[in-house]
């Protein structure tokens, strides 16, 4: 958990079960505890998706890419979980910006974006969960610029269904479906996709949202909940 402290700069090591620390995002706190792996399908995925990027970034690109990606982060600070601006390495961000693309099954970008920004999209604002279909239905804007541009995808992931009373969706997200871009016909909304979970109604649905583009530029993520009707 990331902290800001009107007493503490910064602090190191444990105290009464609580490890305190600092990393590029900022001072953060954790609980002491034993790890655990569970080593889930999608687990393995992700860890695939960086040795595969690590490999890249050490043996595949070239000087002058890793370069433009230095270039790249220098210019593009991100947020973390509490606001506050961080600056990434380049290999940082080279991997933010392709390892969800590996993960849906587009191609990597190698090349450094020449647009110093993560990009950006119309955050959907609703959704249907249905449970008698098992379905979620995503509207989205089919005028924004990656829906108009082949090699973008808007990305959207899923939570498990939680108690409605819920505020705040709990993770870890799951990718229950893309939507591409392309240049000549644009996606039709809304996306129909089956949800990754039963459904039942009354329940309360997190998704999350973001936006690759071809250029390796991630966008920050949107979130949007809902109940789930009968």
């Amino acid at each position: 958990m990331l902290y800001k402290s009107p007493l503490l700069s910064s602090a190191s090591g444990s105290v009464a079960g609580n490890v305190f620390s600092r990393n590029a995002g900022g001072n953060y706190v954790r609980a002491r505890a034993k790890p655990t792996n569970p080593n889930t399908p999608a687990q393995q995925a992700v860890r695939d998706a960086m040795r595969q990027l690590v490999n890249a970034w050490t043996n595949m690109l070239t000087d002058p890419q890793r370069e433009a990606w230095n270039t790249y982060a220098f210019n593009t600070p991100t947020l973390n979980r509490l606001g506050d601006e961080t600056t990434k390495t380049g290999q940082q961000m080279y991997i933010r910006g392709n390892i969800a693309r590996i993960q849906a099954g587009l191609t990597r970008s190698d090349d450094a974006p020449i647009t110093f920004d993560l990009g950006d999209f119309t955050a959907p604002t609703t959704f249907t969960a249905d449970a008698s279909a098992g379905t979620i239905s995503l509207p989205f804007t089919n005028t924004d610029v990656w829906a108009n541009s082949t090699g973008n995808s808007m990305l959207v992931y899923m939570g498990r269904p939680q108690n409605p009373t819920r505020n705040f969706g709990k993770g870890p997200y799951q990718l229950l479906t893309k939507i591409d871009g392309d240049n000549m016909t644009p996606p039709t909304s809304p996306k129909v996709a089956t949800s990754l979970f039963p459904l039942a109604a009354g329940q309360k649905v997190f998704l999350k949202i973001n936006v690759t583009f071809g250029d390796g530029r991630f966008t920050g993520p949107s979130f949007v909940d809902n109940i789930v009707v009968p």
